[in-house]
């Protein structure tokens, strides 16, 4: 009765239709499918209203996250066939042999860890976790600038502790090979201007989008991330950092403990959702600094196990307080990077060189034979 009732099927099976507008037919199911999903978000939508929320944001969430799933055509389903998956993963395990050493997702442009983490995959949270002043954001816009400039990945950069000025004039100083001092000064010499000229030119083609909105909101996030993947496509999401997000729901009965937890769990869902990889800064707390050790473990990470238990890969970057003369400059140092978590492979530890001025991080082999 919901098509039209049997009249319309004895309609429809007196209609000869010919394999000439096979084509042309399965369009027209297509098209009213996509339609009928469209009306069912509506009535959804309309539900959701109607209920009248207390949290108006988590209701424009899920009234948006309906016409997104619709915009991209995707049915929720509930079981899958065990039969149907495993074809699926023998024509990734073909694709994998096929093009075996090949990294599979987006690189850091660091080799080390690249050959650790074979790239950033899709739907994975990617925690990278240091004490202040270690370097995490320069890191995370090393990695952004490789995926963008190198790799042509387009990447969204959430900002909540930089304004977005701050962050151009550090792309600029790591892409351009010029201390960001002068930049932030203006005490540039000539052949700094040679250098920042093809810098730019190679930063305004990169497909690179940023919002510094302070004290963000977990689902303001995850509505602005699938607008600019509808929008303009999305191959990573980096959030600088998880401590300053603010959760969504919030009462005099939560603490900040559960709040950590809430954003944690919405970038891990946002992860999946849009099927790429999210690397969210995070900080330490101070339990490294009071160990004769100074290696970060899991359980420092700040106000939250739920972080430890969301991540699917956790990087700690820290440095060791006393070094030999050699592994360390007025410019630059040694710092570790220690894949503590590493869901679905190795963990390992690698050393990167910082080039603070540039705020460039490099590699540690590489500087050292720079050097030679």
């Amino acid at each position: 009765e919901g098509i039209g009732g049997r009249s319309y099927l004895s309609t429809l099976s007196n209609q000869t239709p010919t394999a000439v507008h096979a084509v042309q037919y399965a369009r027209i199911v297509e098209r009213k499918g996509v339609l009928r999903n469209l009306i069912g978000a509506a009535g959804k939508i309309a539900g959701i209203g109607y209920e009248d929320p207390s949290e108006i944001q988590e209701a424009i969430d899920r009234a948006e996250s309906e016409l997104f799933q619709v915009s991209n055509r995707r049915i929720t389903v509930g079981f899958s066939v065990l039969k149907d998956l495993l074809h699926s993963a023998y024509d990734r395990l073909d694709y994998l042999h096929a093009h075996r050493g090949e990294l599979s997702g987006v690189t850091s442009g660091f080799a080390d860890l690249d050959a650790l983490t074979t790239g950033f995959q899709k739907s994975d949270l990617i925690v990278v976790a240091a004490r202040p002043s270690i370097g995490k954001t320069s890191f995370a816009l090393n990695i952004a600038e490789h995926a963008a400039v190198r790799e042509r990945k387009s990447v969204g950069v959430f900002s909540l502790e930089m304004s977005k000025e701050q962050l151009v004039l550090r792309l600029l100083s790591s892409v351009a090979n010029i201390d960001s001092k002068r930049l932030r000064t203006g005490f540039l010499e000539e052949m700094d201007f040679a250098r920042i000229a093809p810098a730019m030119n190679d930063l305004s083609e990169a497909p690179v989008y940023i919002d510094d909105t302070p004290n963000i909101t977990s689902m303001e996030l995850r509505t602005k991330a699938r607008r600019l993947q509808a929008e303009a496509g999305l191959d990573l999401v980096v959030v600088d950092y998880l401590q300053l997000m603010q959760a969504t729901t919030t009462n005099r009965d939560s603490n900040r403990v559960q709040e950590v937890s809430e954003i944690s769990r919405g970038l891990k869902a946002l992860a999946r959702e849009l099927s790429v990889p999210v690397i969210a800064l995070s900080q330490l707390s101070r339990q490294p600094e009071m160990r004769e050790s100074k290696e970060p473990r899991l359980s420092d990470l700040r106000e939250s196990g739920a972080i430890e238990q969301d991540a699917d890969l956790v990087l700690f970057l820290w440095r060791e307080k006393e070094r030999a003369g050699e592994e360390q400059d007025a410019d630059g140092e040694v710092i570790n990077v220690k894949l503590a978590k590493h869901r679905n492979g190795p963990t390992g530890d690698i050393q990167l060189w910082f080039r603070k001025s540039q705020t460039r991080f490099q590699s540690y082999a590489g500087q050292r034979y720079a050097e030679a």
